[in-house]
């Protein structure tokens, strides 16, 4: 299978200027569930000095300086740092990242806040011109959210949408109804908004963002039905179901799977369904 036909129709490399707006700097953190490793985002106008970071990354100190350079190199001072989730990988570098640009950390999460507001659905960052809205996509963990980068007709989707491969569910802070309304939520958007670019947490970024997204939902409609079927013939803990469902997937994955099919399990019992 090559490239151009792979969901989403991802770029065939991870970093480096993805849109007019965006550049990533990929974080030295590369595993099975962080792919290439974490995007670093920095966004802003082509013809401002001022830059917003998203999701600063690991607690590695050369990564969050070279990120402060990387936007030294494009003209640009960071003058906000925004966060899509608190998961360590995206967030645990916030703090000191926050010393070193002396920026204010904006979250979802109060905990993950430092030295300025929070951020709730329907938000609009403005910094040096640049419209960033905030979008509501938890399911991954109940304080998902990603950001429509309107001018460049692209969404940061975080962990909501990977540029490889499909999310995990991060049960019991992450619920499947919640990600499957994230899911459509963004559909919405590639339909009524114009987005057509993905600019996802972990891999490349995806061109046709609505096929991706259509792809999410495709898959979590046919791991639903497995899980169901897996359930009904038997195998009723989440570990056998894991191993039944889930036996082409490499085993290193099969704790986070073990996370997506109690989250599947919790979501059928809740309909009914098991």
């Amino acid at each position: 299978m090559t490239a151009a036909i792979l969901p989403g129709d991802p770029r065939p490399t991870v970093g480096g200027q993805a849109t007019p707006r965006a550049f990533c700097v990929l974080a030295p953190n590369p595993s099975p569930m962080t792919l290439d490793g974490t995007n670093t985002w920095i966004v802003g106008e082509p013809d401002s000095d001022l830059a917003v970071v998203i999701d600063p990354g690991p607690a590695d100190e050369a990564h969050l300086e070279h990120v402060v350079s990387t936007a030294h190199s494009l003209g640009k001072r960071i003058a906000l740092t925004l966060l899509t989730h608190g998961h360590p990988d995206h967030a645990e570098g916030a703090a000191r990242f926050a010393e070193l640009t002396r920026t204010s950390v904006r979250a979802l999460d109060p905990a993950l806040r430092l030295g300025g507001e929070g951020l709730e659905a329907g938000d609009v960052i403005t910094t040096g011109g640049l419209e960033l809205r905030v979008v509501p996509t938890p399911g991954h963990t109940a304080d998902s959210l990603s950001f429509h980068l309107t001018a460049d007709a692209a969404v940061l989707t975080g962990d909501t949408v990977l540029g490889r491969g499909t999310t995990l569910v991060a049960h019991p802070d992450g619920r499947l109804g919640d990600y499957l309304d994230s899911l459509r939520r963004l559909q919405h958007l590639t339909m009524e908004a114009g987005v057509d670019t993905v600019l996802p947490g972990h891999g490349p970024v995806l061109t046709d963002a609505r096929g991706a997204v259509e792809f999410y939902l495709a898959h979590r409609a046919n791991r639903l039905a497995q899980v169901e079927t897996a359930v009904e013939a038997g195998h009723v803990t989440s570990g056998d179901v894991v191993a039944h469902v889930y036996a082409d997937v490499d085993k290193a994955l099969w704790p986070a799977a073990e996370l997506s099919v109690r989250a599947q399990m919790d979501y059928l019992r809740e309909h009914g369904l098991i």
